[in-house]
């Protein structure tokens, strides 16, 4: 039987997305370019785009189970020695002038999710990616044109210090690359996918929210260790903004203020109006975490940056482009979904390929195989669209819930309600949403309709328990003066309260 002829696969961005496509696509037998924008990410002069550190991603299930489909154990094993095990939140506040923290487990078996530093999983990918003999590494190298029905692209080499060709007015000059196909794994602001949607006609909606970040650091102690649980996503929630911490293997916790941009300028006008905004809605902060001299260099230093949101439609053109990861959706971070869904990509993309034949010896010709390409395309974009959707939406949900549902007694109480039919009765298939998108591979979007099913069925219970109550009530009032009758109306008002609310959160 004919073996099938090696693809050219062409990567954009390396990223850890990129990276891991380049491992399943060299895994396949291809032959793997991977071109990115930036210089060598293992070099520390490296400047990242979004020109400050990464804030600290979020490993979990999803992620872990697509880095598996690798089959690359010694890579896992790596980055998991270097990540801290995060088991649930720790949620901040003080009350008459004393401190107080509550943790909030995210699992009731315990299982627990990664807290893992950006360059860590660049540095081990790359590093396996110069190992593996199929698999090509172009730094420097700017996508600037592509043509999707010709399988060409572009790109411009630039060193950091090299000067352009003399008459060339400034211009680099062009390498021309052909490929079988490429995937777009660059980033939110993606040459892929605005080269692409010169030929597909893609739906496409970008928002900014109206929130800034800027990070910060918590040092280690001056004996070396943690100076809070390590075990914990800290948060101090403040209604319309947050401030969160993520350990760091080096027992550091890298921090992040996320607030609306009119609150940034107010804490702009002075340092005391930064010291000040920090002692009444982050207590415990600054000075016992970071020193107001570190606070203040730290704010003015560290740039304040907005989040971006984007959804598009389709996800590739033909059999010869195809999309992934913050390209494709660029999530908010508050669901620490942005590394795993874009892992979980590639997952799903090779599983297409492979359903449909791509790599099978009956696709021996360029035709078919492109034909059959061009199948696993469509069923790619069929599929994952409605999750990219999904977690887009999640995300920015759980923005609210971070910042100002976790301190709610009708959030725990549901939260309670959920973990204790999970734990208690486990044949009822009853889980938190939580569990669901952080410790399963359960697509997204079917995460979205059978938790607005729970929630249903909760809120049918509390009306059934609600009639109850105020039926007793109302036959407790009929036996007692009615002197009493207002009372027990507040009560019935404070219980309706109660129930019904915990269906909005």
């Amino acid at each position: 039987m004919t073996t099938p002829a090696k693809q050219k696969v062409v990567i954009v961005g390396a990223g850890p997305v990129g990276c891991l496509a380049a491992l399943y696509a060299a895994a396949r037998g291809d032959d793997v370019e991977l071109y990115e924008l930036r210089g060598d990410l293992r070099v520390p002069g490296t400047v990242p785009l979004n020109f400050t550190k990464s804030i600290n991603l979020s490993l979990s299930h999803r992620g872990i189970t697509a880095l598996q489909g690798s089959n690359r154990r010694h890579v896992i094993k790596e980055i998991l020695q270097e990540v801290v095990p995060i088991h649930g939140r720790m949620i901040h506040g003080r009350d008459d002038g004393k401190l107080w923290e509550a943790p909030q487990a995210y699992d009731v078996h315990g299982r627990n999710n990664y807290s893992a530093d950006r360059g860590m999983l660049n540095n081990v990918f790359l590093n396996e990616l110069e190992r593996t003999p199929n698999i090509k590494l172009f730094f420097n190298h700017k996508l600037t044109g592509a043509d999707f029905q010709a399988n060409k692209a572009w790109f411009e080499r630039r060193l950091p210090g090299e000067a352009p060709l003399p008459g060339s007015s400034g211009r680099v000059p062009e390498i021309e690359v052909d490929f079988d196909f490429l995937i777009g794994a660059d980033g939110a602001h993606s040459a892929t996918r605005y080269h692409m949607m010169k030929f597909a006609r893609v739906d496409y909606e970008q928002e900014y929210i109206d929130t800034l970040w800027c990070e910060f650091r918590i040092p280690p102690s001056p004996t070396n260790d943690f100076l809070i649980s390590p075990s914990h996503l800290h948060i101090w929630p403040g209604k319309e903004f947050m401030f969160i911490a993520l350990p760091s293997v080096d027992k550091s916790f890298t921090c992040t203020l996320f607030a609306p941009a009119s609150h940034y300028a107010q804490l702009e006008r002075s340092t005391e109006d930064l010291l000040q905004s920090f002692d009444e809605h982050f207590p415990g902060v600054c000075p016992n975490l970071i020193s107001p001299a570190d606070l203040i260099a730290q704010f003015i230093s560290n740039p304040h940056l907005p989040l971006i949101s984007i959804k598009c439609a389709p996800h590739h053109y033909s059999s010869s482009v195809v999309i992934v990861g913050d390209a494709a959706h660029a999530v908010l971070p508050f669901y620490g979904q942005g590394l795993n869904a874009g892992l979980e990509d590639i997952q799903v993309l090779f599983d297409a390929l492979d359903q449909h034949g791509v790599y099978n010896a009956h696709n021996a010709d360029k035709a078919s195989r492109a034909q059959a390409r061009h199948s696993a395309f469509q069923a790619y974009t069929a599929s994952r669209t409605a999750d990219a959707h999904a977690i887009n939406d999640l995300s920015r949900q759980n923005y609210v819930e971070m910042r100002w549902g976790v301190k709610q007694p009708l959030y725990r109480l549901r939260k309670q309600i959920e973990e204790a039919l999970y734990h208690y009765l486990p044949s009822l298939g009853w889980q938190t949403q939580y569990t669901r998108v952080s410790f399963s591979s359960q697509r997204y979007s079917e995460i979205i309709d059978i938790n607005r099913r729970q929630g249903r069925i909760l809120s049918a219970v509390f009306g059934s328990t609600l009639l109850s109550a105020l039926a007793m009530a109302g036959i407790y009032v009929w036996r007692q003066p009615t002197t009493k009758f207002i009372s027990y109306i507040g009560l019935g008002n404070t219980l309706r309260g109660f129930f019904t609310g915990a269906s909005s959160i």
